[in-house]
């Protein structure tokens, strides 16, 4: 199952990321860290989609391990989220406006998506806890 954590830079995608990852026993991919891998930080709408495949192709590899994975990313435009091909997903909806303004411009709110975090949150267990709940509904249909 892939799992993705998508929002507005500095929406709390990653402090809700690994922890959740941690819980379930999934692996945490993260952005920037990917980004700093690849040595990739074009931010262009082709480089946001380089980066949206490069995502779902290390988390793909992760559920073909036998392991959930949880990505974290802005993941700013239907088409990107439509290319990592999420099974689960979560907003992180937490702030009007990230600190750059080229993704401010672009990011697009998802139509519909699994868990909606609409207020930032001042106990992650509790937050964690709702989202696994969730998570573990959704595995029982898949």
């Amino acid at each position: 199952m892939k799992v993705l954590i998508m929002g507005l830079p500095g929406s709390g995608k990653s402090t809700l990321a690994k922890p959740f990852a941690d819980l379930i026993g999934g692996i945490h991919i993260n952005a920037d860290e990917t980004r700093r891998r690849y040595d990739d930080w074009d931010f262009s709408l082709e480089g946001r989609m380089r980066q949206a495949n490069r995502m779902r192709h290390l988390s793909d590899g992760v559920v073909m391990a036998g392991k959930v994975a949880v990505a974290d990313f802005v993941c700013p435009t239907e088409d990107a989220r439509k290319s990592f091909d999420p099974d689960f997903t979560v907003w992180m909806d937490t702030i009007r406006e990230g600190r750059f303004e080229d993704t401010n411009k672009i990011f697009e709110a998802p139509p519909s998506c699994d868990y909606h975090v609409s207020k930032w949150f001042t106990d992650t267990h509790e937050q964690l806890v709702e989202v696994l709940k969730s998570y573990m509904e959704k595995n029982q249909n898949v």
